[in-house]
């Protein structure tokens, strides 16, 4: 089963180091990362969107767990 996690980081900036230490931790199971936030050239928007594709399905709930300890940190998953 393949399962896809959604992240909204809403204070990307003051979260994302935190947040990367989480994903560092499960770095075995996270097959896939795709970051995205809105820039132009005079703006880098503070929020972030982060897609997770997770090929350890035993893990999942602890990394939701430790992700949504992060404040301003939503989620939401889908599996296949």
């Amino acid at each position: 089963m393949t399962t896809i996690l959604g992240i909204k980081l809403s204070n990307r900036t003051a979260t994302s180091p935190e947040f990367q230490n989480i994903i560092s931790e499960y770095g075995c199971i996270i097959k896939t990362r795709i970051g995205l936030h809105s820039t132009c050239s005079s703006v880098c928007a503070n929020y972030g969107i982060i897609l997770l594709e997770i090929v350890d399905d035993e893990n999942i709930s602890q990394l939701k767990k430790d992700l949504l300890k992060i404040e301003g940190v939503t989620l939401d998953s889908m599996s296949l």
